[in-house]
């Protein structure tokens, strides 16, 4: 379809009917009543407390309730005020998302309890900045709707005056009118677009706030991709143990028949059956062994202290167990603390040269700490290679955890991992 845009003169008329400027227009407008309308009532509440302080501090004279009455006015006064801030500003934010499209978030709040109430809010810098919109907002939204509506109808008023000019001024008086009307959109627009710059810095959230809310985001996209990435190992390892490893058992039970039944075989193909046989129960423990490195079923089935016991039992040195993990903590977070305390006993069996080691799971609070000691040789880091204590660290960290390595040279070596249990 083909624009047809006016030219010669009529282009000049025609941002005249461009909804962008009847939007910027009644945005303007209607912030003129608003502002006048909530700006009368918070000044109206300020004088009234104002005044019943100085009566107070002059001392009230009259009536005996008049005291009672200064008193109440300058106990309420602070507490009603961010109420009615917040609900003018929620007002505010409002005639920008219905009339311009324009979406401002509204500033955190916590209410706090008890007398907290009453001066919690005095305390955030959202209260003094949304009072100061509401503020000034009888006097620029007075003035800069009063504007809008003088260019709108300048050729009206013109006419309707008409008579108080004559002889050349005539031609100027109608002239200028003409003018403020041609440039009314823009007049309208420009005063829309401060208003909003206005409103987004004293309306909605400050820079702090921002941060604050980004960070609280990426915790929980972060927390979620752990548990994300928990549960596919979760899945991997069930695939792994109800497919993969149940045809692995099968082939090696088949070729474990084979091997006892095909005796009178020649050397050359019983050769080659127990091959086969001891291959496939190879791959069969390695298959296990990858399974349990993923997720431990024993894990979800009996929690964090069965499955440590089984770690402790496959260590090739001696390694007291002491658990006490009482509620458990969420699946993803056991997952950490089981893979630390295999991870940290593998390096034991490695590179520490300990004849013991001991490992301690303990559930304080809301945080899980999980500390594996030996008599090592010492000299273990975060830092150091071939270690896996960096993988440790990471991994705690994704949660925001710690891990703490204290292993002077010749031990003994505790390796300490701090975890949120949910």
């Amino acid at each position: 379809m083909t624009d047809v845009r006016p030219t010669g003169p009529m282009a000049v008329l025609r941002p005249l009917s461009s909804p962008r400027a009847w939007q910027a227009t009644f945005h303007v407008v209607a912030g003129m009543f608003l502002a006048a309308t909530t700006g009368a009532v918070i000044w109206l509440v300020g004088v009234l407390w104002w005044a019943a302080v100085v009566s107070l501090v002059e001392g009230p004279t009259g009536h005996w309730l008049l005291p009672v009455l200064y008193v109440v006015v300058a106990v309420l006064g602070p507490a009603a005020l961010p109420p009615l801030v917040q609900f003018f500003s929620a007002l505010q934010r409002e005639r920008f998302r219905a009339l311009l499209g324009v979406e401002i978030a509204a500033p955190r709040h916590d209410p706090g309890s008890g007398w907290r109430r009453i001066f919690r809010p005095w305390a955030a810098g959202s209260t003094w900045r949304q009072l100061a919109y509401n503020l000034l907002a009888p006097l620029l939204g007075i003035l800069g709707g009063a504007i809008v509506v003088l260019c709108w109808a300048a050729l009206l008023l013109a006419a309707l005056w008409a008579d108080r000019v004559s002889g050349p001024w005539y031609a100027l008086w109608f002239g200028g009118a003409t003018v403020l009307l041609l440039a009314a959109p823009w007049v309208a627009r420009g005063i829309a677009d401060a208003d909003t710059a206005a409103a987004r810095r004293l309306l909605g959230r400050g820079h702090a706030e921002e941060l604050t809310e980004r960070v609280e985001s990426l915790a929980r996209s972060r927390a979620d991709l752990v548990d994300a990435a928990d549960t596919e190992r979760r899945r991997i390892e069930r695939d792994l143990h109800d497919g993969v490893q149940q045809r692995l058992v099968s082939l090696a039970m088949n070729l474990g028949m084979a091997r006892a039944a095909f005796t009178d075989r020649s050397p050359e193909v019983l050769g080659i059956i127990a091959a086969a046989h001891d291959e496939a129960t190879a791959a069969l423990a390695e298959l296990r062994d990858f399974v349990r490195g993923l997720h431990p079923a024993v894990l979800n089935d009996w929690g964090l202290d069965a499955a440590l016991s089984g770690v402790v039992a496959r260590a090739p040195l001696p390694v007291k167990l002491h658990v006490h993990v009482a509620p458990r903590c969420s699946p993803s977070i056991e997952a950490i603390a089981y893979f630390a305390v295999s991870e940290a006993l593998t390096n034991v069996a490695k590179h520490a040269q300990a004849s013991r080691a001991e490992v301690v799971a303990e559930r304080v609070g809301d945080r899980l700490i999980v500390t594996v000691t030996d008599d090592g040789r010492g000299g273990a880091s975060v830092d150091g290679a071939g270690t896996g204590l960096r993988g440790l660290a990471q991994r705690a960290a994704a949660v925001d955890g710690s891990l703490t390595v204290v292993s002077p040279p010749g031990g003994p070596t505790t390796v300490t991992v701090h975890i949120p249990c949910e």
